[in-house]
């Protein structure tokens, strides 16, 4: 009996695991287990299965106990598989979405496929650190030296404002570099010893940087691209679209708020983030009195205009950090302002899917950044 019911809990925990691919994790649980589940369920699934066939071949017959862990197995099997099955659905009209808002892209390879799930990592590229201000440093790839003056992407960490740094998901920016386009990421200050907008000048002052030392850097200054995550989503879309900067091409947000007042009114002491503290340490306090500009000026969707550069949108539907909400209603801001934006929802997904550049969310977003790199970047 005693391993019938091991095996059971087993299921139990199984199916505990995949139901983060349909359903927000819990405050109480770590996020990083939706991760887990969103995208390597693909080879996760074979526990499940596994376990089932165990199962099947250890307890006795006809056992409630054994048929509802199998039963189990079966229902967190199809869970763990359900991220590929949703990536699938968003791959068959991508790249149309991508080519009416922002043009032609860089070739005709699908933006899902079964066998890009095993596709190997890209190679490490060399790095090179350098202060751009002072006491703020930025890791530069370069592209090949033979090749023309490249765009840049300006990567910015996120870190809930007060933590993170220029490392954060360096593979990515291998990768970057592998399809043509030298990376700068970048260091900034951080709250609450630096609240906003030291973020911004602190970024300002690397395009600046990146302008003055393009030559050295075989960069084209007059082709940057914003790309930050989470909190560096934020900055980027508040920088990208206050600048009016001909330079900066487009800004590409995953996961990012970018309506700080809004952000204040859904934010809570209990949620997993506790965004309250970060939003105070961040901005000062609530939005009201000589706040209320602080919180515009740091809100791309109160800078939306006429010269707003396009916009690349990524969210997980339950992400548990950000909500969608934040992208879906920039989105539609830019819809109203006319601007070329395309946002991308993953049902499945969560915080820092494109972690692992294999999986649903990675291909996915590769594909969405490649396609609308090259196409804003175009000489």
């Amino acid at each position: 009996m005693l391993p019938e019911l091991l095996l059971f809990l087993c299921a139990l925990l199984a199916l505990g695991l995949s139901l983060l691919t349909a359903v927000r994790v819990p405050v109480v649980v770590n996020w990083k287990f939706a991760l887990l589940s969103g995208e390597y369920g693909y080879l996760l699934v074979w526990f499940p299965l596994g376990l089932a066939g165990l199962i099947g071949l250890t307890c006795r017959e006809n056992s409630l106990l054994a048929i509802t862990g199998i039963l189990l197995c079966a229902l967190a099997a199809g869970l763990f598989l359900k991220p590929v099955v949703e990536a699938r659905r968003v791959s068959l009209t991508l790249a149309q979405r991508l080519a009416q808002a922002f043009g032609p892209g860089p070739g005709s390879h699908p933006a899902f496929t079964l066998a890009g799930l095993m596709r190997a990592t890209p190679p490490m590229m060399t790095v090179e650190t350098h202060e751009y201000a002072s006491g703020l440093k930025l890791d530069f790839y370069r592209t090949p030296a033979e090749s023309p003056p490249s765009p840049c992407v300006v990567v910015i960490h996120g870190g809930g404002w007060d933590g993170g740094d220029r490392s954060e998901l360096s593979g990515f920016n291998d990768w970057l570099v592998a399809q043509g386009f030298a990376v700068a990421a970048l260091d900034y200050r951080l709250a609450p010893a630096h609240p906003w907008p030291a973020q911004r000048d602190d970024v300002l002052a690397a395009i600046a940087w990146l302008k003055a030392e393009a030559v050295n850097l075989g960069i084209d200054a007059g082709r940057l691209v914003l790309l930050g995550r989470s909190a560096g989503g934020q900055i980027a879309s508040a920088v990208g679209y206050a600048a009016h900067e001909s330079s900066i091409r487009g800004v590409i947000a995953l996961y990012a708020p970018h309506d700080m007042p809004f952000a204040w009114s859904v934010s809570r002491e209990d949620d997993a983030l506790n965004s309250i503290k970060l939003m105070r340490q961040y901005l000062g306090g609530p939005p009201d009195g000589s706040r209320q500009e602080t919180y515009r000026s740091a809100s791309a969707q109160h800078q939306v205009g006429s010269a707003t550069p396009p916009t690349l949108l990524l969210h997980g539907t339950i992400d548990t950090l950000v909500w969608r909400r934040h992208s879906e209603r920039l989105a539609v801001r830019l819809g109203e302002a006319e601007r070329p934006h395309v946002l991308v929802e993953l049902p499945w997904a969560t915080h820092a899917f494109e972690f692992n550049l294999a999986g649903p969310g990675g291909q996915l977003t590769t594909f969405a950044v490649r396609w609308f790199l090259h196409a804003v970047t175009r000489p």
